[in-house]
């Protein structure tokens, strides 16, 4: 397989430009299927999830249209099935959206159990709970998922965790239900507030998203718009904390500042200086990284998909830093690469305490998912000598030219392609 080779010790200087966000559109390309008209959906992150639920969309009837890298036109009108392909719908993660999509245009939906990162247990309790107080039925066999409702009727969805993905899904199937959907205890993330924000541009009536109240008034149709999609969060936040690792300054452009601003908070308590510009945030360090305790939340807490990147901060950091994650289970994996390459780190289910060292040293490591895998490259920037990172497939389904974007900062970096993986990509 292909692998990175990063040779560490390298000032990020310059600018870096960031992609559309992917948790919003991993759910707005399913949200599509819902029009009744085309849309043009811009500023589409290219990356492997994107375009394989692009392709799932286009298998299942859809025309599809790309009129440059980042901006698609989807006609849904052709769609001619509501079975989604097992492959590679079984690999992403944001797969689940289209049970909630077709629920919405079908009445039914039969699609494989979701995919993504391997980091615990991912239940779909809450969509499932969310589908059936519309008034569906669900059955699961041999890993695929059917759910089928002779009518969609609005109701109230107390939800029993902060979900993104039952907060999202319910809104998607609720859109042309009859009547009136609550959902409480709705999850607040920004790609949250971008669904309902593409859904009322169609002509849904979705009010409150971006607070714990979501209200849907079902529509019964929704006609084709032009829609961007906003910036991607975690990806300026991972540039940020690369910045801060090489004692960098950097320009990170194309941001919504203030989606940014618990990962600000900390990296401002580490040490690091944070300017925000309108659209924009520089970020600079010269001295020594200080100790920090971080706790990730559901938004507008400290998000999950930044928890790795910070650590390896923490672990150049003076003094002992805790860490607790709350989201996932058994998201500490990528600690032990982490600590391949120097890192004290202690781990005790939830918790991990991290011991500042003053260098992380060149190793060998792998992507144990996408944002352990961002780590990594991280880690590798401001480790002493040349290090390598495999499973990079992790890493790409989420960023979009990372090794471009790195160069143009100064990273020495490259892509070490497997001899063996050219031959198969030539047959």
């Amino acid at each position: 397989m292909d692998k990175y080779v990063i040779t560490g010790g390298n000032r990020l200087v310059g600018e870096v430009e960031i992609s559309g966000a992917k948790n919003a559109a991993l759910a707005i390309v399913p949200a599509v299927a819902l029009s009744d008209e085309i849309c043009c959906i811009e500023n589409i992150p290219d990356i492997s999830d994107v375009r394989d639920l692009i392709d799932i969309l286009q298998a299942m009837g859809a025309g599809v249209h790309h009129i440059d890298r980042h901006t698609v036109e989807i006609d849904p009108r052709s769609i001619h099935t509501c079975e989604v392909p097992y492959e590679p719908a079984c690999r992403i993660r944001g797969s689940y959206y289209l049970i909630g999509a077709f629920l919405s245009r079908c009445h039914q939906s039969l699609a494989p159990l979701p995919g993504g990162c391997d980091f615990g247990v991912r239940p779909i309790d809450q969509h499932l709970k969310g589908f059936t107080a519309l008034g569906c039925e669900y059955s699961l066999e041999n890993a695929m998922i059917e759910v089928k409702a002779d009518c969609l009727v609005g109701t109230n969805v107390y939800l029993d965790v902060v979900s993104v993905g039952a907060t999202i899904n319910i809104m998607l199937a609720a859109v042309k239900a009859e009547g009136l959907t609550v959902i409480e205890n709705a999850a607040r993330e920004p790609h949250v507030v971008d669904v309902a924000n593409f859904l009322n541009m169609m002509g849904a009536d979705i009010r409150g998203a971006g607070t714990d109240s979501i209200k849907i008034y079902g529509v019964q149709y929704l006609r084709g718009v032009t829609y961007s999609i906003i910036p991607d969060q975690i990806e300026a936040g991972t540039y940020m904390a690369a910045a801060a690792a090489t004692n960098g300054d950097v320009l990170i452009k194309n941001v919504i500042p203030k989606h940014l601003e618990s990962i600000t908070a900390k990296l401002e308590e580490m040490g690091v200086e944070v300017i925000e510009n309108d659209d924009s945030v520089r970020v600079r360090r010269s001295g020594p990284l200080h100790r920090c305790n971080v706790k990730t939340m559901p938004h507008p807490g400290f998000p999950t998909d930044m928890q790795p990147q910070i650590a390896v901060l923490l672990s150049l950091a003076q003094g002992t830093s805790i860490i607790t994650e709350s989201v996932w289970d058994n998201r500490f994996r990528y600690m032990e690469e982490l600590k391949r390459m120097g890192a004290q780190i202690s781990v005790d289910g939830k918790l991990a305490v991290v011991e500042g060292v003053p260098s992380l040293k060149c190793a060998p490591v792998k992507a144990t998912d996408l944002r352990a895998g961002a780590a990594m490259v991280i880690a590798a920037l401001a480790a002493e000598g040349t290090s390598t990172i495999e499973e990079i497939q992790q890493i790409e389904r989420g960023y979009e030219d990372m090794i471009t974007k790195l160069r143009r900062l100064g990273a020495d970096i490259y892509r070490k392609v497997d001899p063996a993986s050219m031959n198969v990509r030539v047959g």
